[in-house]
């Protein structure tokens, strides 16, 4: 028979290391939010993130989306050494060994409990090198200026260095349907780059995901 202790890893037993109501620790007289670890977290005021694309818009123009899209693999490059750390010391096994289920748990839980909304990993283009990732209620999408392509650059970032780092591979991302755009979904395609850089003029052509998607897969 099994029994409780069997069941029991380092006297705990584990489970979505991200949920909210264990993850997020905070003293709200002196103002600190910390994770399960103790490390430091900050809260991101919406009028903070407007400011930033005003800014940038102000001072860059049109270079703002690159400055965007290079904070966010800066930002994904030490998101995904954290992300690692925590779950390899939570799981006490390394990320690359992690069932993809409890992966993909992990790092939905992770993106919701941090305040990005809701993430989805598809793999349907899977056989044709790309991997499909969607995103609700994203703040990033919600305060982007009125724009005729999708704006979510900082998240696109993101997403191109975390999964860089995960894979090995230089890995470039881009964004064809955006929430601030009234699109269902913001959806992003991760590939090589090589493979990626013919979307990037199909976006600022109009085209649609669908129509984007069929040409680069022909």
């Amino acid at each position: 028979m099994i029994s409780v202790a069997d069941l029991l890893t380092n006297n705990r037993i584990p489970g979505n290391y991200f949920a909210a109501d264990t993850y997020v620790r905070g003293d709200l007289e002196l103002g600190i939010l910390e994770n399960r670890r103790g490390d430091r977290l900050i809260a991101i005021p919406e009028t903070l993130i407007q400011g930033i694309y005003s800014g940038l818009d102000k001072e860059t123009g049109q270079a703002s989306r690159l400055v965007l899209f290079n904070c966010g693999k800066w930002w994904g490059k030490t998101f995904y050494t954290r992300f690692r750390e925590e779950l390899t010391d939570y799981y006490g096994t390394a990320l690359a060994e992690m069932p993809m289920v409890e992966f993909l748990q992990s790092l939905q839980q992770c993106w919701v409990t941090y305040g990005w909304g809701k993430l989805d990993l598809d793999h349907s283009l899977h056989s044709h090198g790309f991997l499909l990732i969607k995103t609700w209620e994203s703040p990033f999408a919600a305060l982007a200026p009125r724009n005729e392509v999708p704006y979510c650059f900082l998240e696109a970032g993101i997403f191109a260095s975390f999964f860089s780092q995960l894979t090995g591979r230089e890995l470039h991302c881009v964004q064809t349907t955006c929430e601030s755009m009234a699109a269902d979904c913001n959806r992003f395609l991760l590939g090589l780059a090589q493979r990626l850089k013919p979307a990037e003029a199909m976006v600022e052509q109009r085209l649609d995901h669908d129509a984007i998607v069929q040409r680069l897969c022909a």
